[in-house]
């Protein structure tokens, strides 16, 4: 009679789908990408929580297949900060923003200095596509477009790479991609 009850119990189960809970690490606290599991990412989005595990895509949904090469630094990110991040605000001049804890105007500092872009990926992902209000749109600089933006996410959800050839023979410019 178990046995039957136990089968019975399994077949419903089944019928109905169950399935058991998954983990969810939505809003758990994290210090950089690696405490996070895929396909969460460690980003500043929760005002007053600091950095929280956090899912920027929508889940269940499928992405479209195949959208070509990864975006890189060189090629497709950097002219879109250069555009409409550097000018004055997250570059060498800061002094429409004031902003002095990272740049978007290198890829990586040469010697440990300010964050640059790759250290920022996960929240250049969270402003300019998640919230969209970066830049703000009171800034007379060119707003990135809609598929610019879908670009910025996909360099950050790949990694941030710096250039096609990177992994190869150094990078032309050093690490700022040819700036």
């Amino acid at each position: 009679m178990k046995r039957l009850l136990a089968s019975a119990s399994f077949s419903v189960c089944v019928a109905m789908a169950c399935t058991p809970d998954a983990i969810d690490f939505t809003g758990k606290t994290c210090e950089d990408a690696q405490d996070c599991p895929p396909p969460y990412v460690c980003v500043a989005a929760r005002p007053g929580e600091g950095r929280t595990c956090e899912v920027l895509g929508l889940p269940g949904v499928p992405d479209g297949g195949d959208a070509g090469p990864v975006p890189t630094w060189c090629e497709d990110i950097q002219p879109i900060m250069a555009a409409s991040c550097v000018s004055s605000c997250h570059g060498a001049d800061t002094s429409d923003s004031g902003v002095k804890s990272f740049r978007l105007d290198y890829y990586a500092p040469e010697d440990g200095g300010i964050p640059g872009a790759h250290a920022m990926a996960a929240r250049i992902q969270a402003r300019a596509y998640v919230f969209k209000d970066m830049p703000p749109p009171w800034r007379p600089v060119p707003m990135p477009t809609a598929q610019e933006r879908e670009r910025i996410a996909r360099w950050a959800r790949e990694g941030a790479p710096l250039c096609a050839d990177a992994g190869s023979e150094e990078v032309p410019g050093g690490v700022d991609g040819g700036l």
